[in-house]
């Protein structure tokens, strides 16, 4: 598949196509600094799509570089940032995108109830489809050297987040890369379960 908007090496994609899914680039803020992450290493590069936004695009020109969302599987709120720190914005978008007949979902470190210093996940009923959180780590310890979080409680808060998020949003999965050091994947499995959620073990690189 090709990308909505004609990229070259200086030209930053809003949204890009893959295995018929449009994943759509939002904000390059983040919460977490992973060491995993392509943009740690100053790669801001998925496949040839060149992620680093100049501005952050208003939910018009968002709405604009996915166009018919009835052409996708989805459109997954994903990019090289925690879509999230755009709540607002990303709930306009995708209120507009189902009303058209497509299907949401985020791409979340799920910490956004630290952020914003509320529960949030009521505001995703209705509006958001699925939601893939970035478990990441099987403990809070490992999940501090791979994702450096900026407060010691963001773990349990990013826990909590996926057992709030069960009563909102029909489908809810956690994932974790596998290769980072220290993740144990069969461990990060068993904690999904527990958490009563799906479970997908990512590969570093590779979109999904």
């Amino acid at each position: 598949m090709t990308a909505n908007i004609v990229l070259s090496a200086a030209r930053p994609a809003i949204s890009y196509t893959h295995n018929n899914k449009c994943y759509v680039n939002i904000t390059n803020r983040c919460t977490l600094i992973c060491t995993f992450c392509p943009k740690s290493g100053g790669n801001w590069t998925i496949g040839n799509h060149n992620l680093k936004l100049k501005n952050e695009p208003t939910v018009a020109e968002i709405l604009a570089a996915v166009g018919d969302p009835r052409r996708y599987t989805e459109v997954v709120f994903s990019g090289l940032g925690e879509p999230t720190m755009r709540l607002y914005e990303l709930l306009d978008a995708a209120i507009e995108l189902r009303s058209l007949g497509g299907r949401v979902r985020v791409d979340t470190d799920g910490l956004a109830n630290i952020v914003y210093g509320r529960d949030i996940t009521p505001d995703l009923e209705g509006i958001v489809d699925s939601l893939s959180v970035s478990l990441n780590a099987q403990t809070p310890k490992v999940y501090g050297h791979c994702c450096q979080p900026p407060r010691v409680e963001d773990y349990h808060a990013m826990l909590e987040f996926v057992v709030r998020a069960r009563e909102f949003v029909p489908q809810v999965t956690v994932t974790a890369v596998e290769g980072v050091a220290g993740v144990d994947i069969a461990a990060c499995e068993k904690l999904a379960r527990r958490l009563g959620v799906k479970f997908r073990a990512r590969t570093l690189g590779v979109i999904d």
